[in-house]
């Protein structure tokens, strides 16, 4: 664990960098995002090791000694980066600034935001085209309710993934832990699937990004329903609902943000969804809430979002003054 006086602090900092300036174009125009150079190793992993004629087992192992390699990889430039950084006068705020970089506080809400008002720029089809960006639906099946829900899902989802999770495990070990989570929530996101070419090789992937994310999705969950009163919700109703609802997605930490969300929201949110021309038959979260969102119901996301952040600051903002 990181005992360092300035832990808080350096979440701090990357929270703050992260809303004010988020992911600028101008910055990763001119170098590779460093998710983007995560995703290119993975993907260069995959090719070389994940090969058909092997047996499911063999491509298992495989899969497992790819992501011991990607977490002593990830540690071991977390320590080099953090190591003589933190030797520097005001070492705080340059790990917070580079910790920013993996924080998705405002990429989210910008993401999710243009999904609510493409349906007032360009209707449906350009909804359709902004959620595709964001979510793993097939979005030609969506009408507006779909798109909508979609983008409030994906809103309640990656705020564990995106910005909760990243966070905890900064504070716990510093740019190691961050490092580490983004380089296996990464892998995850693009080897941890259940299909004939990934079920066995990304199944490490896949299970270790669920172990990591067990304690910073029931920490989202928790925020979003503290915040439920921003959106006309009750904290009590968005608390019930998630502490029902949220082990029946079959996601196990999924569920927790998005049944907290669709409490607070008073909306209905899962169910049935097509992935990949496949329909998924999950369960509803919130089955009693209104079924029928709207571009309306975006926006309120929008501002759970925010309060949520506002309140996980304020939390680390507390730690730090009195740890």
């Amino acid at each position: 664990m990181l005992i360092d006086s300035n832990a808080f602090l350096i979440v701090l900092v990357a929270l703050l960098i992260d809303a004010l300036i988020g992911d600028p174009d101008w910055l990763w125009k001119r170098m590779a995002h460093p998710v983007v150079l995560m995703g290119a190793l993975i993907g260069r992993l995959d090719r070389a090791l994940n090969r058909d004629a092997w047996s499911e087992t063999l491509r298992k192992f495989a899969g497992i000694l790819v992501v011991i390699v990607l977490v002593v990889l990830a540690g071991a430039i977390g320590f080099l980066l953090q190591a003589p950084l933190r030797q520097s006068w005001g070492s705080w705020i340059a790990l917070g600034a580079l910790a920013s970089a993996l924080i998705a506080q405002r990429s989210l809400y910008e993401h999710v935001a243009k999904v609510r008002d493409a349906f007032a720029e360009g209707g449906l089809t350009e909804a359709r085209e902004k959620v595709s960006l964001i979510v793993g639906r097939d979005p030609e099946v969506l009408d507006e309710v779909g798109v909508c829900r979609a983008a409030i899902e994906s809103c309640a989802e990656n705020f564990s993934d995106g910005v909760v999770a990243p966070v905890f495990w900064l504070a716990l070990f510093g740019l190691p832990g961050l490092l580490i989570y983004k380089m296996v929530n990464t892998a995850d996101s693009m080897i941890g699937h259940l299909t004939p070419t990934h079920r066995s090789f990304g199944w490490a992937a896949a299970r270790l990004d669920d172990v990591l994310n067990l304690i910073p999705a029931r920490l989202s969950g928790l925020l979003i329903a503290a915040v439920a009163p921003v959106v006309g919700g009750s904290v009590k109703q968005a608390f019930a609902v998630m502490r029902r609802d949220a082990s029946k997605h079959r996601s196990p930490n999924a569920g927790w943000p998005e049944s907290a969300t669709a409490g607070a929201l008073g909306v209905a949110l899962a169910g049935p969804r097509v992935y990949g021309g496949q329909v998924v038959d999950d369960q509803p979260l919130n089955a009693e809430g209104r079924v029928a969102a709207t571009p309306a119901d975006i926006g309120r996301a929008l501002r759970l979002l925010l309060a949520a952040c506002g309140l996980q600051a304020l939390i680390y903002a507390a730690l730090a003054l009195v740890l």
